[in-house]
Parts: structure tokens; sequence; C-alpha cells
């Protein structure tokens, strides 16, 4: 499998490692059967994601789509950071094998995960802004 160099530098160096001692949202996805977990936090204040970090269990893929992903969203308002896709994720990093794309879906998965509860601990529902969540990872294992 060929990566990218942005690939090889997200996972050899990682950004926004680790956990936020009580974040305004945490979300986690994935699934131990396919062996991608992530999990990210988000400190969010008026509205806008003013700090992100990530524990991801899985391949260097799934490592370099979470650090590209955090910094993707960090500074920008929640709107924003929920229109960030997969395929943004992929462009961002130069691409991913096809055996890989389930790992930029998870990263968006999480993403959107945390954002939920954030609204949620806000006592707002929060499938009008970030849409039905949806576990992927029943898929992803058969690619």
């Amino acid at each position: 499998m060929i990566y990218s160099e942005k690939v090889m530098d997200h996972f050899a160096n990682p950004r926004n490692i680790g956990e936020i001692e009580n974040a305004d949202g945490v979300g986690e996805v994935g699934n131990a059967k396919c062996g991608d977990i992530m999990k990210m936090y988000l400190k969010i204040d008026g509205g806008v994601i003013t700090d992100v970090k990530f524990k991801t269990f899985g391949c260097g893929a799934a490592i370099a789509t979470s650090s590209i992903a955090t910094e993707m969203i960090k500074g920008k308002p929640l709107d924003e950071a929920l229109k960030l896709t997969n395929k943004a994720v992929i462009e961002a990093l130069d691409g991913l094998p096809p055996a890989k794309i389930h790992c930029s879906v998870l990263a968006e998965q999480a993403i959107k995960s945390a954002i939920a509860d954030y609204y949620t601990r806000q006592g707002v529902d929060p499938t009008p802004f970030v849409g039905k969540l949806e576990d992927h990872c029943d898929t992803c294992c058969e690619v």
C-alpha cells in the first residue's frame, strides 16, 4: 500500500493527540471488529471549536485522518466544522488507498458525534444540526 507524504507525516507526527479534560463534546466511533476506534474531544466557546484533541486506536491511515481532521476544524464555527466531509479529509492528505477510505469516514463521523454530544449536553436536539448519525463500521470491515 502506497501512502502520500502527508499521510506518513500525520501518522509519524500526529497533531492534537490526547484528551481534553472537561470537554464540551466527546464523540467515539468505530468498532473493535474492524480495529479502528476514534475518539474526538472538543472545547467550544461561542459556537467555535477552540480546541480539539483525539485518541485513535487503529492503523496509520486512521491516525493520519484523525490528525488532519482536527487541524481542519480547529478554530472553526460548528456549522462549518459539520461541513467537513471524508472527501475533504482524503484530499487534504493527498489521497488514501481504496481499502483505507473508511478511515476518513470515521474521522468525519467522530467530529459529528462529538458535536452531537455537545448539543445534547446543552439540552438541544442535535439532529437538526448534525443529522442522523450512522454506524458505518459494519460495512467498513468488508472492504
